[in-house]
């Protein structure tokens, strides 16, 4: 009789149903925020004053609304990690690859000598105590890849792997001249077309995670698991916000620094804006024609791979517009991985969007794709500290990240004002 080997346990079942109750948490508690604003917009039809008791209820479901698509979110981002350290047993039987065991010595022990040789053999510039080494290449995908997930604007972006410090392209601002002619018609001399050189220089991001020595010491711990959780949430804080409004200077240029126009009279080299209509917010009537302003302010090329960029509570006023039909503008996901939709185009968040205050370009709708480049050069590096902050031991953790508007008629932005 032959006897076959009972199938290993898994964690993906109880994951996949973890997330489809938290999904259903979710449906059910916009069912309960559209029941509420209904009966609120209702309220008001037939009383002139607002009802401060239904303001608060809606105010509540709103917040619960909230919550519960961050704990959907959530959940489904650590379904998504996949277990760096998973097939550890097998590497260790087939014997793990030179670069990773001495950089594993290194993090463990601080033994140097190893990682030293390997990057003199490959002619490594900026090696050694004062540049740190350079993670496995295992690690440095898997820090990239969360990245992706979790800082939104490199989500949407095109992004750029370089091996210098300087990335530079040419841009036409302006196509060349053309028309029909005959056949035997004279060909009439046309202008060139107009060019203009964009670069992004990478810039050094940090991020410091401490470790005690307890922790390193333990051969069961998997250091690139460990160490992917610490940086990647420092990475993508600072990545979300220099790639919304950063200045350029240490760090990459914000699409929100980029000089702006009214988009009736658009150039290249800022972006265009529409206003919101209200000196502070939305106007009371109709607050849905601004935003579809907004949409048709985008050219038909990019508008067909545009998404809504907004911060949580720009997302919570919008959330109770309707159109004139009584529908509701923004929509829920229609399934745990997808997104939530404002008007039929995906609506990503970001919290370092600003608030809707007087003058604040509170809404960004573009193909950010084509729009905003994140440009990464190659490397991550470490640099073990065992004497700043005794018992802890630190771990100084830097890659180089640029990043800045590549197409200045690819995004548009409503800004709050008449």
């Amino acid at each position: 009789m032959t006897h076959h080997a009972a199938a290993p346990e898994t964690k993906s079942a109880p994951a996949t149903a973890e997330i489809a109750l938290a999904f259903e948490d979710f449906a059910r508690t916009f069912e309960g925020f559209r029941a509420a604003n209904d009966e609120r917009l209702a309220a008001l039809e037939r009383r002139t004053g607002a009802d401060v008791l239904a303001d608060e209820k809606l105010a509540r479901i709103d917040r619960a609304l909230d919550e519960a698509k961050g704990r959907l979110d959530r959940l489904q981002l650590d379904r998504a990690r996949p277990m760096l350290g998973a097939d550890e047993a097998g590497r260790r039987e087939a014997g793990r690859s030179e670069h990773k065991a001495a950089f594993d010595l290194y993090v463990r022990a601080g033994e140097a000598a190893g990682l030293k040789a390997l990057e003199a053999k490959a002619l490594s510039a900026g090696s050694g105590p004062d540049g740190g080494y350079l993670v496995p290449t295992e690690l440095e995908t898997e820090v990239l890849r969360r990245l992706a997930r979790i800082s939104p604007i490199r989500g949407l972006a095109s992004v750029r792997t370089i091996s210098t410090g300087l990335y530079k392209r040419a841009v036409s601002t302006a196509g060349p001249a053309a028309g029909w002619v005959g056949e035997t018609a004279p060909r009439p001399q046309t202008d060139g077309p107009g060019l203009s050189e964009l670069a992004f220089p990478a810039l050094e991001l940090y991020a410091m995670p401490a470790a005690t020595q307890t922790l390193l010491d333990d051969a069961v711990v998997d250091l690139d698991a460990w160490m992917a959780d610490e940086i990647e949430t420092a990475f993508a804080e600072q990545e979300g916000a220099a790639f919304v409004s950063g200045n350029g200077i240490g760090r990459p240029m914000g699409f929100l620094s980029v000089p702006t126009v009214a988009n009736e009279s658009w150039i290249w080299g800022k972006l265009g804006t529409v206003v919101s209509g209200a000196a502070a917010g939305f106007p009371n009537d109709d607050p849905a024609d601004r935003l579809i302003e907004l949409i048709y302010a985008l050219k038909a090329g990019y508008r067909q791979n545009a998404t809504f960029v907004m911060n949580r509570k720009t997302q919570s006023l919008i959330r109770k517009f309707k159109d004139g039909s009584g529908a509701y503008l923004w929509q829920p996901p229609a399934s745990a991985g997808a997104t939530a939709t404002l008007m039929s185009f995906p609506l990503v968040e970001a919290e370092d969007m600003p608030d809707v205050a007087a003058g604040a370009a509170a809404v960004a709708l573009g193909d950010f794709r084509r729009g905003y480049l994140v440009v990464d050069r190659t490397g991550i590096r470490v640099l073990r500290d065992p004497y700043s902050a005794k018992p802890y031991i630190l771990f100084y953790t830097t890659k180089r990240v640029g990043g800045g508007v590549q197409d200045y008629d690819a995004i548009k932005l409503l800004k709050i004002g008449t």
